[in-house]
């Protein structure tokens, strides 16, 4: 039975694409990648990380030492993350059902925290952030350590192939996020435990595991 419901950041609770987009664009232009234009957005969404990274000419191992720069673009561009519909209903239910919330996620915290505050959401009992962006099975178990925490007590909800492989690797069951990023073509190879197509169908997965 679950009692944490761990959440993906971009592309499960924030619809931050277009300006993640503009922030690589503006990084990529100075540093000779290729730049990503509307036409390229579905291709890539059916692409892995790796795949991404070479058909943008961008090396995979630069990735940590890019984040800082697209984050710098983001806190400077001043426009705040919108929730996708029904985000906002979906936490809301949660709480009020009793249920522990935490964020894991490869943004940065004050972002994050900044992003929650203007939508007024305090709902989270932890936020836990790494610029490694193939580290999230450490996170969830350092969540499951900290609150002393078995591999059925949480529940994750991402959009990404490579957070089902994190859920995969720590041992908790996980909820693809199908208004998310990542194309089913990918997400789905992943072998989640669960499909939710849209936020109204998390409560009732969620509730569905309570009773077992």
């Amino acid at each position: 039975m679950p009692k944490y419901v761990v959440f993906d950041f971009d592309g499960t609770l924030a619809n931050s694409l277009t300006l993640f987009i503009e922030a690589y664009n503006e990084m990529a232009t100075r540093e000779g990648y290729r730049i990503v234009q509307e036409s390229d957005l579905e291709p890539l969404s059916k692409m892995s990380i790796p795949e991404r990274c070479k058909y943008l000419n961008f090396p995979l191992r630069n990735i940590p030492f890019a984040a800082p720069k697209l984050y710098r673009y983001v806190r400077e561009s001043g426009v705040g993350f919108q929730f996708f519909p029904g985000i906002k209903e979906l936490l809301d239910e949660l709480k009020e059902e009793g249920y522990r919330l935490a964020i894991i996620s490869s943004n940065a915290k004050d972002i994050i925290s900044q992003s929650l505050k203007a939508h007024q959401v305090d709902y989270f009992d932890e936020i836990l952030c790494s610029k490694f962006i193939f580290s999230k099975d450490k996170m969830i178990k350092k969540l499951l350590n900290k609150y002393k925490l078995t591999p059925a007590d949480a529940l994750y909800v991402g959009d990404e192939e490579r957070d089902i492989t994190a859920c995969n690797k720590a041992g908790i069951k996980v909820v693809w996020a199908g208004w998310g990023y990542d194309d089913a073509e990918v997400a789905l190879k992943a072998n989640p435990d669960y499909i939710a197509e849209n936020p109204t169908e998390i409560l009732p997965i969620v509730s569905k595991l309570s009773v077992n």
